[in-house]
């Protein structure tokens, strides 16, 4: 499937598989191919992907043990390690361990819903990835008190009850994908029994009593992915019924003008049930669904930069300027729906999108150290403090500082955004190669070609900087193709194998494909050269975002931090510690400008990208660059101030104003830096005459 308008996507929607070949050269034993679409035929002989009748996937996801980060988004995980995700478990009580539902044979306790399973599912992730053995042990804890508690009818987990007879099994999906992910990790056979048993409960639950509470029933496409993985180890026939039985109950994600509901957590996790369901029905509207439903939020509430859009709870009519935010759990569901989809459709749009909302939304919604997340951030966003800013944004309460408990959905989710991330920056490809997709420092160790065990170890700075260096290790020679993605933002991809240039001809191409007899010590580099871009956003008042390669910049706002206790005033409702906490290790700040942000941009008119200069500095030495202090590329600029935009009575930064906007103001040098690490910023610009 390919991008939303190209006439590709609409032949691959009615199943057409085509590789085109843009360009063939031959070194030797070598291959090197510019591919337009890569095809799904042929089954991989290592790891485990869709069983027929399902469609065959393009891409597979390795096991989470094969991903070794290294670099700055190691640097991330570690952080998350050692601040909430990793502590979550001595201060939030919904982890508790005293009348826990989780804990519980009886399915009963004070505690227990969405809250465990989805702190588990990333923090089990980064045990394994990390191989920390605090971690570890943890993990094995829940997921050896989940299996052991799964009671005689196969039901398991607690046991919430919206109506009489009518049980809530959305707390369930999420504790499926921490099973799973130990499967991977261990082999255990415990869980594939588990779930077989559990599966076989959901098909004797009628029709009238499944799935109809308002989250379940959103999300069931979650349910959907786990009995499709299930069914791909097992074979077992009936749970395509089971799956038939999903879809059908599920919200409907079809509908060509409208949306189930407009939640900005359950657009971006649900929407991808249909193109889920895809794979069994082999419907091209199914797929097309998932599309359709992507480009319907963008068109009315996504005109912004950052890979999201605007929902600050819930969508809202006449809510679409650049200052309506979106949850951090909505960041991370979008992230994992685009690592789904470009499985589910080999479409590197997805990736894309992966990238932008990865590098220029979710690293702001976060402390630097990561003890403390914001519920809500928004792409222009100049204040962050603990008032309450409804109606102007859905929610009454705190949501805009920077607390250890945020929202308890949004403190226990967010663990998830970047190992997940880390999961799929490799995947396995129906040739029994390997594709390199989310770019980062690392390795990946994976059997490919001949089945003999080969890593590539990974060397770059990106998306900070365009070139990636990769280095072949293996025990013996291994004939595999390996899959190197070109960004949609560039185009003019180079790639070097062993210092000598291979020469393909990578425009319009998604792929560079290198066929080769890999050896020892084989190198392999990729140029994605990086420019300035500026992109227009005619229906937000013309405003203006700008880009270097896939890097957002925002404004740089003089970022003032003020630290409050994470008293009840400070935090929402639903923020609970565990009575032995200790709150002071946990404060709540707030972040004010303590420099003018209502800065419109002036722009060359014939060529805007000259408006701009790119300045490097040296790489940070703590390895964290989403700062702005620590920013490892900033832009230059010129602009003027905006004396009527202003923060307004909600507290929030101002509507834009309709570009070009007249000032008389004087002409200013201003600095742009990377929008993800912005706490404060303006990334949707008003241009000045």
């Amino acid at each position: 499937m390919k991008s939303i308008s190209s006439p590709a996507g609409k032949a691959a929607l009615a199943g057409c598989f085509m590789m085109a070949a843009v360009f063939n050269n031959k070194l030797s034993a070598q291959t090197a191919t510019a591919i337009k679409e890569v095809s799904n035929r042929g089954h991989n002989a290592y790891y485990t992907s869709n069983k027929a009748p399902l469609n065959a996937q393009y891409f597979i996801k390795l096991p989470v043990t094969a991903i070794k980060p290294n670099g700055w988004l190691r640097r991330q995980l570690e952080l998350q390690r050692e601040g909430l995700t990793g502590n979550l478990g001595e201060i939030s009580v919904w982890l508790t361990k005293t009348d826990n539902a989780w804990v519980n044979k009886s399915g009963k306790g004070k505690y227990g819903w969405e809250e465990l399973p989805y702190w588990l599912k990333g923090y089990g992730d980064m045990a394994y990835m990390l191989r920390d053995p605090k971690m570890l042990k943890e993990t094995k804890f829940w997921i050896n008190t989940v299996i052991k508690n799964q009671r005689a009818n196969g039901d398991f987990g607690p046991l919430n009850y919206t109506k009489p007879g009518r049980r809530d099994l959305w707390g369930n999906m999420p504790m499926l994908w921490c099973l799973q992910s130990y499967y991977e990790y261990s082999g255990d056979p415990r869980v594939l029994k588990l779930m077989s048993r559990y599966f076989k409960y959901e098909q004797t639950v009628p029709d009238s009593l499944f799935l109809k509470d308002y989250w379940e029933n959103s999300r069931g496409g979650d349910n959907l992915i786990s009995v499709y993985w299930l069914y791909n180890r097992t074979g077992e026939k009936w749970l395509l019924n089971l799956a038939t039985k999903i879809d059908r109950n599920t919200a409907n994600w079809r509908q060509a003008n409208n949306l189930p509901n407009w939640h900005n957590v359950n657009v971006a996790q649900s929407f991808r049930e249909p193109a889920t369901y895809f794979m069994q029905s082999n419907n091209p509207a199914d797929l097309a669904a998932s599309y359709n439903d992507f480009k319907l939020i963008r068109n009315i509430y996504g005109q912004v930069p950052g890979g999201m859009f605007g929902a600050d709870e819930n969508a809202r009519k006449g809510y679409d300027d650049p200052r309506q935010a979106v949850e951090t759990c909505g960041m991370v569901e979008q992230m994992t729906s685009d690592e789904f989809l470009l499985r589910f459709t080999g479409d590197t749009f997805w990736a894309d999108n992966c990238e932008d909302v990865a590098f220029n939304t979710f690293p702001a919604a976060f402390m630097p150290d990561y003890k403390s997340l914001r519920y809500l951030t928004a792409p222009n966003m100049v204040l962050s403090d603990s008032k309450n800013h409804a109606p102007g944004i859905n929610n009454d309460g705190p949501f805009l500082n920077m607390n250890p408990f945020s929202s308890r959905c949004c403190q226990h989710n967010h663990s998830a955004g970047w190992v997940y991330y880390a999961e799929n920056s490799w995947m396995a490809t129906p040739d029994n190669g390997l594709a390199d997709q989310l770019y980062s420092e690392g390795s990946v160790t994976a059997k490919a070609g001949n089945g003999q065990p080969v890593t590539i170890v990974t060397t770059t700075k990106y998306p900070f900087n365009e070139t990636i260096n990769l280095k072949i290790q293996t025990a013996a020679p291994n004939k595999f193709p390996v899959y190197l993605r070109i960004p949609k933002w560039c185009a003019n991809a180079t790639v070097e194998v062993n210092g000598k240039t291979v020469e393909v001809s990578p425009a319009g191409a998604e792929y560079i494909k290198l066929v080769n007899t890999w050896r020892n010590g084989d190198r392999i580099t990729l140029h994605l050269p990086m420019s300035i871009h500026v992109r227009e956003w005619e229906k937000n008042k013309n405003s203006v975002s700008v880009n270097y390669g896939p890097l957002t910049f925002s404004l740089k706002i003089d970022e003032k931090y003020v630290k409050v206790a994470s008293t009840k005033e400070n935090a929402v409702a639903d923020a609970k510690w565990q009575p032995t906490a200790d709150q002071t290790k946990w404060p709540t700040f707030e972040i004010y400008p303590a420099s003018a942000w209502n800065f419109g941009l002036e722009l060359n008119k014939q060529d805007p990208a000259m408006s701009f200069e790119v300045e490097r500095r040296a790489w940070p030495k703590d390895n964290n660059p989403f700062t702005n202090k620590s920013a490892p590329i900033v832009l230059k600029a010129k602009g003027r101030q905006i004396p009527g935009w202003k923060i307004d009575q909600y507290g929030l930064c101002g509507l834009l104003p309709e570009s070009p906007v007249r000032t008389d103001e004087a002409e200013t040098s201003i600095t742009l830096v990377p929008m993800g690490g912005a706490r404060l910023r303006i990334s949707a610009f008003p241009v000045v005459n």
